[in-house]
C-alpha cells in the first residue's frame, strides 16, 4: 500500500488486497473472490504523518478467514537520525499492536542534500517473516521489517548505486532465494544477489545485467527515455516497465520473457493482483 499520492492506492498479497482511500485515516482490507471488506481506522502515531507510510496486508495461516496488516513509516527526521514506526493489526484480535519505534542514524547512508524520505510507490516484498519496502529522497535505502521478531531495520543500497541521480530500483526474490534488487540506470537493468558471508557480513553481489534497448528491441524515437519501475510481482518475479511510449512492458525477471500491452493514453495506473489458483474451484 503506497500513501504518498493523492488518488486511492492498492496492495494485494494472496488474495488480498489492501487499499488506502483519500481521507488517509484508514485502509480498507478487499478480498476480490468474496467481495468481503474490512474498515480498519489508523493506529495512534500514524495519523498526520501519511506521505511517509506504507503497509502490507498478509492472510493468516488457517481456514478462519483472518488477516494481519502491517503498517511501517517515518515519523520524524533531524540531521543525523530517522524514527521508523510500526504497528500490526490482528483481525482475530480485533487490535492494532504495541508501537514498534526504533531510532536509525543516518551515519552511511545516502544524503543528497535531498531532506524527506519518501517511501517509492511499490508493494512490499515479502520473505519468510520479513517485509521490505524501498526508501527514497534523502536515503535511498530499503527498510526490513521482521513480522516474528518486531523489529524494524534500515539495509544500504549497493555503495555504487548510492550516489546515482534518476535511479530507479525495486526489491525482487534473487534466484536460488534471499533478498534481491533491481536497479535499472539508463537502458541497464541489473539484478543484485545479498549474501552474507562465514563472518555473517553481508554484501551485495551483481547476479545478472541485461541492456533492456537491446531485449525490448525499444523504438530510439518513441521509447529514448530511461525506463521506469511501475511495479513487481513478487511471487513471479515479473516486473512492469514503461519507456515513454504508449505501452506498458511485462518482463520476467528470469526467463527474460516479455509482452507488451498497448496503452491509448498517458494517465494511467497499475495495480499488479496475484492470487492463488485452485484446482477444487473448478475455475
Amino acid at each position: 500500500m503506497t500513501l504518498v499520492h493523492s488518488s486511492t492506492d492498492h496492495l494485494s498479497r494472496r488474495g488480498l488486497v489492501l487499499i488506502s482511500p483519500n481521507s488517509r485515516n484508514h485502509v480498507l482490507v478487499w478480498d476480490p473472490a468474496t467481495g468481503e471488506q474490512h474498515r480498519i481506522a489508523f493506529p495512534p502515531g500514524f495519523v498526520g504523518v501519511a506521505n511517509s507510510i506504507h503497509g502490507a496486508v498478509l492472510r493468516a495461516a488457517g481456514e478462519a478467514g483472518h488477516f494481519q496488516v502491517i503498517l511501517v513509516g517515518v515519523g520524524g527526521q533531524d540531521k543525523q537520525h530517522m524514527r521508523l514506526l510500526a504497528r500490526v493489526y490482528s483481525s482475530e484480535k480485533g487490535v492494532w499492536g504495541a508501537l514498534i519505534s526504533p531510532l536509525i542514524p543516518f551515519e552511511g547512508y545516502t544524503t543528497r542534500g535531498i531532506f524527506a524520505i519518501y517511501f517509492r510507490g511499490f508493494s512490499a516484498l515479502m520473505l519468510g517473516n520479513s517485509f521490505y519496502w524501498c526508501l527514497g529522497g534523502r536515503s535511498d535505502a530499503i527498510l526490513e521489517f521482521d513480522l516474528e521478531r518486531q523489529t524494524l531495520d534500515v539495509i544500504r543500497i549497493p555503495s555504487c548505486l548510492s550516489e546515482v541521480d534518476l535511479l530507479q530500483f525495486a526489491v525482487m526474490r534473487a534466484e536460488g532465494g534471499g533478498l534481491g534488487l533491481l536497479s535499472i540506470l539508463g537502458f541497464t537493468a541489473q539484478l543484485w544477489k545479498r549474501k552474507t558471508d562465514c563472518n555473517c557480513v553481508a554484501s551485495w553481489g551483481v547476479a545478472t545485467t541485461i541492456e533492456l534497448d537491446k531485449l525490448l528491441s525499444l523504438n530510439p524515437e518513441k521509447e529514448r527515455v530511461q525506463p521506469l519501475i511501475e511495479g513487481l510481482a513478487e511471487y513471479n518475479n515479473v516486473v512492469l516497465l514503461t519507456t515513454g511510449g504508449d505501452c506498458v512492458i511485462m518482463l520476467q525477471l528470469e526467463s527474460l520473457q516479455f509482452k507488451k500491452f498497448y496503452e491509448t493514453t498517458n494517465a494511467f495506473y497499475h495495480h499488479q493482483f496475484e492470487s492463488v489458483y485452485s484446482a477444487d474451484c473448478g475455475t
